[in-house]
């Protein structure tokens, strides 16, 4: 009986500290591939979703969506990824279509410039042939912002950002030191975000707070615009440039409309 007990107590740990080491990786496995397939039924639901939905506005059967309150957007900024935004026809089509929709003022940012080279070639070339509708509005500004057909178009860029914080940082560092110069000690800066916003709209780089700023490329993120441009800035992901659609763009602003703000300006 000893023995017995003996034989169990040594034999049958065994296979279970070699088997349980795989049942665990093969229920852990089962549960991530599990997720993984939860995540995306959900994602393939959504975008089988937003394509009805889009198509619905398209057709004019959603008759909320016809008549868009853009009371509370003031400016709107427009994210394209550096590539896509070599894509000009696809750019001048969506700059109509703000246009069409109500849209007075638009930021158009990528990171490398290239709407500064393609699209800010474009508005300069109209503003020199047609003055009705496309004119410069700022001189300081003339090779970034435009009137397009009653919609100003402000065109940045990933060095303007740069720019922008090393003319602030300039700013400052010249005020503390007059202000040092005044008495008889230096003392250590010691900056608040109102200096440094006071800062920028004295080099003028601030410039306009977008309410809403929509991304077009595979990166969800605002790829490097200005953040202290981005304080109270609700930030919609739109997809590829190459796939955008006018009902998507209708029905984003409407989202946007229907949403209250407890803080901000």
């Amino acid at each position: 009986m000893d023995l017995a007990c003996e034989k169990t107590w040594v034999w049958i740990p065994l296979p279970q500290k070699f088997q349980s080491p795989i049942i665990l990786k093969l229920i852990l496995g089962f549960c991530w591939y599990l997720l993984h397939l939860m995540v995306n039924l959900r994602h393939m639901g959504s975008s089988v979703n937003d394509l009805l939905f889009c198509y619905i506005i398209s057709m004019g059967l959603l008759l909320k969506h016809q008549n868009l309150r853009l009371d509370k957007l003031n400016s709107l900024a427009v994210v394209v990824d550096s590539e896509e935004a070599k894509n000009t026809t696809k750019i001048k089509q969506l700059l109509c279509w703000l246009s069409s929709i109500g849209i007075k003022y638009v930021i158009l940012y990528d990171m490398h410039g290239v709407l500064k080279q393609t699209i800010g070639t474009d508005l300069e070339s109209l503003t020199n042939t047609s003055m009705t509708t496309c004119s410069v509005v700022d001189a300081k500004m003339a090779t970034s912002l435009f009137h397009f057909e009653k919609m100003a178009i402000e065109i940045i860029s990933l060095s303007d950002g740069k720019e922008g914080v090393a003319k602030a940082a300039s700013f400052l560092y010249s005020e503390h030191m007059k202000d040092d110069s005044e008495i008889c000690y230096r003392s250590e800066p010691d900056f608040t975000e109102s200096d440094v916003a006071n800062a920028l709209k004295a080099t003028g780089s601030a410039g306009a707070e977008p309410d809403l700023l929509l991304v077009y490329g595979p990166a969800r993120c605002h790829l490097g615009f200005p953040a202290w441009r981005l304080r109270y800035t609700e930030i919609v992901h739109m997809g590829r440039l190459r796939s955008m659609k006018f009902a998507a763009i209708v029905k984003t602003m409407h989202d946007f409309s229907k949403k209250h703000q407890n803080y901000g300006k």
